[in-house]
């Protein structure tokens, strides 16, 4: 008989049968897995397989390579917290859409749990919250051996001004070295630089297209499969967000 017990994320339950859910749960130490759960999907059972909470996981099967089954009780309903706030319900889904789609099962990635769990600690945290949510999907890529090098000037080595990220190498440039190859660059928000750096909705619409790109380029390319919906309609909420909050330098510009 193969167990383990491990705390866990839930990224998704899907109805299985009459009343059953067949969950995918994130945990440190064994990665992504799947199982069924009895009864996830009745009235009980939805509350706690809610997508975003954290449990206390157990799954046993009697071969390593089978579905198995999945035991689970509450740590912390993320998806509760999140209620209300249609924009931290959309950082949870988009979380653990890209976890899901992202990750390779039965492979541990503990930075990456531990900043998933980190994220949905900071519901409350309004607009801020898509600044976390972005330096999240930093570590993911890192984990997935595609990170980003922000420290300094892949041109110059300065670390002062940096402005741009070179969609090919994914590093960093400042805006003096960008010269005539600045339409071709992603740009760089300064919260991703700086964490004291305020960040505007614009700023998380540029975040979240920059780490966009290493994700369906180098992960979802990868795997020959597009971005999941879920992270387009956060895209989609930020960008509205920032059509309808210009900054002052594009309430500025002729």
């Amino acid at each position: 008989m193969e167990t383990w017990e491990d705390e866990a994320v839930v990224l998704s339950a899907r109805l299985h049968g009459e009343g059953h859910a067949i969950a995918t749960v994130f945990t440190p130490t064994q990665g992504v897995r799947r199982g069924l759960v009895y009864g996830g999907a009745g009235r009980r059972g939805r509350a706690t397989w809610q997508s975003g909470n954290v449990l206390a996981a157990r799954w046993q099967a009697r071969l390593a390579d089978q579905l198995g089954r999945l035991e689970g009780e509450a740590l912390c309903a993320a998806s509760a917290a999140a209620l209300g706030d249609p924009l931290a319900l959309a950082v949870v889904a988009s979380a653990c859409a890209v976890a899901e789609a992202g990750l390779p099962e039965a492979e541990p990635h503990p930075r990456a749990y531990a900043a998933l769990v980190a994220l949905f600690g900071r519901l409350d945290a309004g607009e801020e919250l898509v600044a976390d949510y972005v330096r999240w999907e930093i570590v993911l890529l890192a984990e997935l051996g595609y990170g980003l090098d922000l420290s300094a000037c892949a041109l110059t080595g300065a670390r002062e001004g940096l402005a741009f990220v070179s969609p090919r190498t994914g590093r960093a440039v400042t805006a003096a070295a960008a010269g005539p190859w600045r339409e071709r660059l992603l740009p760089l928000p300064a919260f991703l630089v700086d964490a004291a750096a305020p960040s505007s909705p614009g700023d998380l619409a540029a975040g979240l297209r920059l780490t966009g790109h290493f994700l369906a380029r180098d992960v979802f390319g990868a795997a020959h499969r597009p971005p999941p919906p879920a992270r387009e309609r956060l895209v989609a909420a930020i960008e509205a967000r920032a059509a309808a909050r210009p900054t002052e330098a594009e309430r500025a510009a002729p």
